[in-house]
């Protein structure tokens, strides 16, 4: 399936639309989604700091994976909940799979000691959903994903850190460094 050109924004938003039709149709039991499913501008807003730090090839593939998905009836999202609570097999045994997920992990924990007020959570909990998100991906947007976390480690960036960086510049904050001042402020 061929996406047209399209730039990276506008791939973003098709996106997102089609994660949030898929998203609202999962089947939540009470206490697991049902609450963000009632708040689609935070699931946007969270899947557009998701996908704002990927590359135009990488969207471009990942929509053609959501595109070509529609066609068969498959839901993506519901896929990637039902992986998270092992109810289902795993859907792809790729390598990539692992590696990308053990570089975000190990960005993600040099985000919870520089921003401890910010980035809290539970790293298994972080692990499970990446793997079981990455797993609904076809070979070729892993590959390309891959790409994207190569070219980062290679730039010494943190595709993590970049990611609240946008998200808390699109919410007005002049920084994370800021949030974290902040957060940290009202903790004392």
């Amino acid at each position: 399936m061929e996406t047209e050109k399209k730039d990276k924004w506008t791939l973003i938003d098709a996106i997102i639309e089609h994660e949030l039709k898929m998203f609202q149709a999962v089947n939540s039991r009470p206490g697991s989604g049902q609450d963000c499913q009632q708040r689609p501008e935070t699931f946007r807003l969270m899947r557009w700091m998701h996908h704002s730090v990927l590359s135009e090839a990488t969207l471009a593939a990942y929509l053609e994976d959501l595109e070509a998905a529609v066609v068969l009836e498959r839901n993506l999202v519901m896929e990637k909940y039902a992986r998270m609570e092992n109810q289902i097999q795993a859907l792809k045994d790729n390598p990539l799979i692992f590696r990308i997920a053990e570089a975000e992990c190990a960005w993600m924990k040099e985000m919870r000691e520089q921003y401890p007020h910010v980035i809290q959570g539970d790293a298994d909990g972080f692990r499970n959903y990446l793997v079981s998100e990455l797993e609904t991906y076809s070979d070729d947007t892993l590959a390309r994903l891959w790409g994207d976390v190569q070219a980062a480690t290679v730039r010494g960036l943190n595709l993590p850190q970049m990611r609240y960086r946008n998200l808390f510049k699109r919410l007005g904050y002049e920084s994370l460094e800021a949030v974290e001042a902040e957060k940290a402020g009202k903790e004392d």
